[in-house]
Formats: structure tokens, C-alpha cells, sequence
């Protein structure tokens, strides 16, 4: 068996990096789709109900933007930030830990969302802040949008990661 030397492997090496090079920008165009550019993808909107039901400190359960998406929209009772409605106070959080994905519940009492597995805790009233605990992210936030001609508030996209996933749109 011969040996080979350096220069001939680094340019048999080479000669088959370029052939593979050339190959690519075939494979790549016919793998493009329509959402080619998008950074961010179609979200839908849900509505979610009406303003004037929604009691103060009272979570509403729903799920979005799928049905493996627990979360929940509160009526803060004050202003707060990225609130809508007629009094800006109207928020809307997945319910998953961004720590391990447990189901974090929300607590009336302090006004804040707990997790029972390893005791993170979140701030609706600041959009999310992670508080405490194991998590190192905010949980994330729906975008509601309210409209004053039906008073109904929808949910329209997500901030940040929803636990598990690569994407949020599956």
C-alpha cells in the first residue's frame, strides 16, 4: 500500500470540496418555499372574548396560536405595559415554564404566575419578568389586540419562545 502524501490528499480533498460546492446552489433553490425572506411567520388571530366580561384578577384560560398551547389572558386592573383594551390593563402569557415547560398557574393573591415544579415565578404587570427560580427567560407574551368597535380582544402573534419548540408555529 502506497502511502499518500499531504499534497496529494489536500488537493483530492479540495477537488472534492469544490464539485460539492458547485452541486449546492442547485439544492438549495429547489428548496426554497413561498415564506422565503419572512422573518416573522403568519401568526393567526384568535379572539379571545370580550373586554367588558373579563373580571379584574380573574384568568381566563385559552390556547394559542394551537391547541398544545395552554395560556392565559388577565385583566390586570391597571394599566401596564403592552396591556390593551380601554384601560391598557388587559394582558395574555403562555402558561408553560420557560424552565422545563411545567404549567405555571397564576396566583391572584400577589398577582403572579407560579410554577410548582421548581418555583419560578413570573410578573404579568411587567410583561412576564421572570421573578425568581430556575428560569433564565420571561415567560412568553400574547399579542392581544383590541378593537373598541365589537370590544373584543384577539390574540394576533407570540413574544418569545414558547417551551419545546424551534418555532412557535408548528
Amino acid at each position: 500500500m502506497a502511502a499518500i502524501s499531504r499534497r496529494v490528499f489536500l488537493k483530492a480533498g479540495g477537488g472534492v470540496a469544490a464539485s460539492v460546492a458547485i452541486g449546492v446552489p442547485a439544492l438549495t433553490q429547489a428548496a426554497t418555499s413561498s415564506a422565503e425572506g419572512r422573518v416573522n411567520l403568519p401568526y393567526p388571530m384568535n379572539a379571545i372574548t370580550k373586554a367588558e366580561k373579563l373580571q379584574v384578577n380573574t384568568p381566563v384560560p385559552f390556547s394559542y396560536p394551537d391547541a398544545a398551547s395552554p395560556c392565559v389572558l388577565i385583566k390586570m386592573g391597571t394599566p401596564v405595559p403592552g396591556g390593551v383594551g380601554p384601560e391598557r390593563d388587559i394582558v395574555a402569557y403562555s402558561t408553560l415554564c420557560t424552565h422545563m415547560g411545567c404549567p405555571v398557574t397564576y396566583d391572584p393573591g400577589p398577582r403572579l404566575f407560579k410554577c410548582p415544579c421548581h418555583f419560578s415565578i413570573f410578573d404579568p404587570e411587567h410583561v412576564g419578568q421572570m421573578v425568581s427560580g430556575q428560569a433564565t427567560e420571561n415567560l412568553p407574551g400574547i399579542v392581544l389586540e383590541y378593537n373598541p368597535d365589537d370590544d373584543s380582544v384577539s390574540a394576533v402573534a407570540v413574544e418569545g419562545l414558547i417551551y419545546g419548540r424551534q418555532s412557535n408555529l408548528l
